[in-house]
């Protein structure tokens, strides 16, 4: 535990940017994982799933969530299921 004042600053602002950045990071996984379900049960709203996916996998790398390529990556991954189903 930090003695200094700026120290125990630093502590509680880094707990606050974690708990905030585990929403996003939570959020995302979760809109992948419904994108993934319609596009595997071919269901009526796969493509709007996927753009809902891929506005939140860019919100996430603008907020440096997750890395530039990490999102190209998933981004790339999703339109290639979603191309394959057709």
């Amino acid at each position: 535990m930090p003695n200094i004042k700026s120290a125990k600053k630093r502590v509680k602002v880094i707990a606050t940017k974690a708990a905030h950045n585990k929403v996003i990071n939570s959020g995302l996984k979760t809109d992948i994982k419904k994108a993934n379900a319609a596009i595997s049960a071919n269901a009526e709203n796969k493509a709007e799933a996927v753009r809902v996916a891929v506005k939140a996998i860019d919100h996430a790398a603008a907020k440096g969530i997750i890395k530039k390529n990490t999102a190209a990556r998933k981004k790339s991954s999703l339109a290639r299921q979603l191309n394959a189903v057709g």
